[in-house]
């Protein structure tokens, strides 16, 4: 009986100290890992408990131990690559994610259906979807506006020979006139030419009813001639190509003949029912229009002047210019037509009919400019309404190119020695824009006229605009100057060519 007494509670102690042995094993487990202990080997690599100078120390004589610093989660390396949610498109990503190994065989599409495909794709989302990351890091740098040139370009560029040979990309051009003259009593008009230049260096200049003459190389100031009325004036001023003979169009339909050297009338041309307007040159040939929309050849040599009479325009024809090589005849009018007009074989009076006529304009067409490289290729503008720049090739009888100006086109002139044009506007900016050809990009703006350019004349080195506008003024532009190098090789090669003519001709007489 006593031995069953005895080891019951025995049994009972044990499980008792077993249960007590389990719960202290456990506290020092976890008070081993938060005190550090002298016989408890630490590993290097933790993290969290940090490594004890000595191992005679114990915790008694250290102390209260302090909390190590927790090491940063992300790592300070750069090893991460975040995506700017700005320039990130979410809605392509998913879609190119959605349809990868999707949609249609390219293989299988024919070339219409790849150029429409990619025609939509670039006018619904800017460019080539296919082209986009779905991921963007960083945003691209903006593109340069149309036509920049970077001037610093020479100075980061690498040569290999220690001397650079970089050329200028763009040339100075003074964004002040050079010269400004009065113009008082200048006709407020568009449908006028009031101003030429001629080869001897003599500028023409119609002030209402009189006639001024200014030398550019001198200064002087001639008065050529008045009208006898006070009611008429002087509508239009075209210089021979020999420079020694004016033509004048007058209010009353009559287009005269001046002697400059002399002073003196040498013919009155009457046939126009109403006032010229415009007048050109084709040697010894002078057409004129009129505001009834007919246009006149006169033969200055013989006495009965009239030869012709073309009938193309159902208003005033306000625009009028031969082509360099005299096959075309150019004529724009009120009516928004421009008509070509070739040309007799043989002769220098144009046929009774156009060869083409060109109705995109929507205003009046009254600046005309013939390429002096390319003989073919006429420049017109048009009026408020058009405010275009529209280049013609005449052999075809197509539209070349067009350009938006944003004003109107009151006349138009081509450089001599750069492949550049010069243009005068009208409202709102009032200023003469120099274009690049083919590519109609804006060298530069000539602004300081209070109102609109009206007329414009080249020099004869043409180095030099002049610009008369509505604020009875004349501004001289020194635009289209020529570095001396590249006039010395020009006369250089004209010598040349002179020099070759010459035996040319000796070798043929003899």
């Amino acid at each position: 009986m006593d031995a069953p007494m005895s080891k019951g509670p025995s049994i009972r102690w044990q499980r008792k100290e077993e249960c007590n042995a389990s719960v202290n094993s456990s506290l020092n487990i976890s008070t081993a890992s938060k005190t550090p202990m002298k016989n408890v080997n630490r590993s290097v690599n933790n993290p969290k408990t940090p490594s004890t100078g000595s191992g005679s120390k114990t915790p008694k004589s250290q102390g209260k131990s302090k909390t190590p610093a927790k090491a940063p989660k992300t790592p300070s390396g750069g090893d991460r690559f975040i995506p700017n949610r700005n320039a990130t498109q979410f809605d392509l990503g998913h879609f190119k994610i959605m349809n990868d190994g999707k949609g249609d065989n390219p293989e299988l599409l024919s070339p219409s259906q790849k150029e429409f495909q990619k025609v939509m794709s670039e006018n619904l989302n800017g460019a080539d979807i296919m082209s986009n990351k779905i991921i963007s890091y960083k945003n691209k740098a903006p593109s340069a506006p149309e036509g920049y040139q970077n001037n610093l370009r020479v100075l980061y560029s690498s040569c290999k020979s220690p001397v650079s040979t970089a050329k200028k990309t763009t040339r100075n051009i003074p964004q002040f006139p050079e010269r400004i003259l009065d113009a008082p009593d200048i006709v407020d008009d568009y449908y006028l030419n009031l101003l030429d230049w001629s080869v001897t260096n003599q500028l023409a200049v119609c002030l209402g009813g009189s006639v001024y003459l200014w030398n550019a190389e001198s200064g002087d100031i001639n008065q050529l001639m008045q009208v006898e009325s006070q009611e008429d004036y002087i509508g239009a001023v075209s210089w021979v190509k020999e420079g020694n003979y004016l033509a004048l169009g007058t209010s009353s339909g009559e287009v005269q003949l001046w002697d400059v050297t002399a002073g003196k009338r040498l013919r009155n041309m009457p046939g126009h029912a109403s006032r010229v307007g415009s007048l050109a040159w084709n040697s010894y040939i002078l057409s004129s229009g009129s505001r009834s929309g007919s246009i006149h050849h006169h033969d200055v040599r013989v006495a009965n002047h009239h030869i012709g009479t073309l009938n193309g325009h159902t208003q005033e024809v306000c625009g009028l210019q031969w082509s360099p090589d005299g096959r075309h005849l150019a004529s724009g009018g009120n009516d928004n037509v421009l008509n070509i007009w070739p040309a007799h074989i043989g002769s220098l009076v144009s046929e009774t009919s156009p060869i083409y006529t060109f109705t995109q304009h929507q205003a009046a067409v009254k600046a005309l400019a013939w390429c002096p490289w390319q003989p073919n290729l006429l420049a017109s503008g048009g009026g408020t309404a058009d405010r275009h720049i529209r280049f013609w090739n005449c052999s075809t009888g197509t539209c070349a190119q067009s350009v938006d100006t944003k004003s109107q086109v009151c006349a138009l002139l081509w450089s001599k020695d750069y492949k550049e044009l010069i243009s005068s506007h009208g409202f709102a900016l009032n200023q003469l824009t120099i274009w690049k050809y083919p590519s109609l990009t804006k060298v530069s703006e000539l602004t300081g006229h209070t109102a609109r350019v009206l007329h414009m004349a080249m020099s004869p080195d043409g180095s030099t605009v002049v610009s008369a506008g509505a604020d009875e003024t004349l501004r001289l532009w020194k635009c289209f100057a020529v570095d001396d190098d590249k006039k010395k090789k020009q006369q250089q090669k004209s010598s040349s060519k002179d020099s070759s003519r010459v035996l040319s001709m000796t070798s043929k007489i003899r």
